[in-house]
């Protein structure tokens, strides 16, 4: 299967890739003239031949405009600041499973430490969101938000379903939190919002369900931030497909 990579624009059928990608597919991967990928300017995919390779610069030729099937789902995922190496682990396995949209939060229990260094990470993590889009070979590359209060990225949500994962021993599944109903036809977007490690607080729950988020759990068991975005995205995308 070919790889597949951004690039800023196509310009009639030509596109260049330059900086850190063309660094990547040069020595990393040793490309050649003659060689094909996949490009992608995150509104239509195409075929393309590597016409010139140079220093920090690779040109191509567009060949074939590729299928560029839309998500029946549109994402968000508002997740809190935890240890950066879970963190981001959690953000490339949800750009995999799809999201369009990450908002980091700066959660009540996050620690202090991390939110003031989560300011810094911006383009560390645009980097991981890019990275994973063209291994998972998506059409487009997740939006990254800045770092927001919880209270008010759950004021700004507009989406069909708004979900807030619980620790409550009495929050109801996510397919009871859904009702067992979807809409009808695309597309569908939905709001996931994970709390921090320690969970969410009083406040915050009081927030979230007065923008309309209703609380759901995964399962009894606790588990780790990381490993509940993962299965949390799998549910929601299954219950929300249309297929």
């Amino acid at each position: 299967m070919r790889r597949r990579f951004f690039v800023d624009e196509f310009t009639g059928t030509t596109a260049v890739i330059e900086g850190d990608t063309a660094h990547h597919l040069g020595h990393v991967l040793r490309a050649e003239t003659g060689q094909l990928y996949e490009l992608s300017d995150g509104s239509s995919a195409w075929l393309a031949r590597i016409e010139s390779v140079s220093r920090g610069r690779l040109e191509f030729a567009l060949l074939e405009q590729l299928p560029a099937p839309q998500p029946t789902a549109d994402v968000i995922l508002l997740l809190s600041v935890v240890k950066f190496d879970a963190y981001e682990w959690a953000i490339e396995k949800a750009t995999e499973l799809g999201v369009s949209r990450i908002i980091p939060l700066a959660a009540a229990r996050s620690e202090r430490g991390l939110l003031a260094a989560a300011r810094k990470r911006s383009e560390r993590w645009q980097k991981i969101l890019r990275e994973a889009s063209q291994q998972s070979r998506r059409l487009r590359i997740p939006q990254l938000d800045e770092l927001a209060k919880p209270s008010q990225a759950f004021a700004a949500q507009t989406a069909g379903f708004r979900l807030l994962l619980s620790e409550r021993s009495d929050a109801p599944s996510i397919r009871k939190s859904l009702g067992g109903s979807t809409p009808a036809t695309p597309p569908i977007s939905a709001a996931l919002a994970v709390g921090p490690e320690g969970g969410w607080t009083d406040d915050e729950l009081i927030a979230a369900r007065a923008a309309g988020f209703l609380e759901a759990s995964l399962c009894q068991l606790i588990l780790r931030t990381e490993t509940a975005v993962i299965a949390a995205l799998a549910a929601l995308n299954f219950a929300l497909s249309t297929e």
